[in-house]
């Protein structure tokens, strides 16, 4: 009689152990039918040179897709307006530059954390209006008397790859004009207020039929190289850092070509 009581209380024992399994079981598999948590939302600003606009818009774009809860406001301008802007206080997470002599300026005032990276290169073109009816052929015809031409200020990136091709050849321009970036300058073209501006490949490409584009060897006397950092300021570098790779990365890299910049060299 002892021993069936003593098999009965062991069979209790062993019901009570494998409903509890049983309850385990089933708390986990709720877990795991859970919703998942939502992305905490981050904004990214970024300050870019006008002439990255639409090929940073696409990227950007394509980040945030890749990075839910992620959003990436962009400021374009002349890059030496940008990092007068960061001078003077304003909030922003990432410098693109469009040429080393302004983010230089911007490392010297301690604007910038840690060390730029070369993304792209660029290169100077002449913008005419559609089917070039004045005729220009090259660099030296930009500075026939009578022709309206517009050019980016001293200082700014255009305009300091502008002033090295008047030295290296020589050449004096007279423009009607000096823009504080590359954007206005090609709308002074599409306008009609300039003949000819002088201007990037990628702006030409990037206005398709607005604008006629001429090609001059001369260009290559100044090939702007564009280098990228986070701000020392910014409150998310961790996020801007992963910006910066992925410009730098493979999906970057292959968008900036298809816009007609250039690889940095190694």
């Amino acid at each position: 009689m002892r021993r069936a009581l003593g098999i009965a209380a062991l069979a209790t024992a062993a019901a009570i152990a494998l409903s509890g399994c049983a309850s385990s079981g089933s708390s986990g598999a709720h877990n795991d039918d859970a919703e998942p948590a939502t992305p905490k939302p981050q904004t990214l600003t970024v300050y870019a040179a006008t002439s990255l606009t639409a090929t940073f818009n696409t990227l950007g774009a394509a980040f945030e897709k890749a990075n839910p809860g992620v959003t990436v406001k962009f400021d374009y301008d002349g890059t030496s307006t940008l990092v007068t802007q960061l001078a003077q206080g304003a909030p922003a997470d990432i410098l693109a530059s469009a040429d080393e002599i302004n983010m230089k300026n911007a490392v010297s005032q301690k604007l910038i954390a840690g060390t730029p990276v070369d993304f792209a290169t660029n290169v100077l073109e002449i913008a005419t209006a559609p089917g070039n009816p004045k005729g220009i052929k090259g660099w030296a015809d930009l500075a026939k008397p009578g022709l309206k031409v517009d050019v980016c200020a001293d200082g700014v990136p255009c305009g300091n790859a502008t002033e090295a091709v008047e030295k290296a050849t020589g050449t004096t321009l007279a423009p009607i004009s000096q823009e504080q970036n590359v954007g206005d300058v090609l709308a002074k073209v599409e306008s009609g207020d300039a003949d000819a501006g002088v201007v990037y490949v990628t702006d030409v490409k990037g206005a398709g039929s607005k604008v006629t584009g001429v090609e001059f060897p001369e260009a290559q006397q100044a090939v702007n190289t564009y280098p990228i950092a986070a701000t020392a300021s910014s409150q998310n570098s961790a996020l801007a850092k992963k910006f910066i790779s992925y410009v730098t990365g493979s999906a970057g890299q292959k968008l900036l070509k298809s816009a007609g910049f250039g690889a940095p060299s190694q």
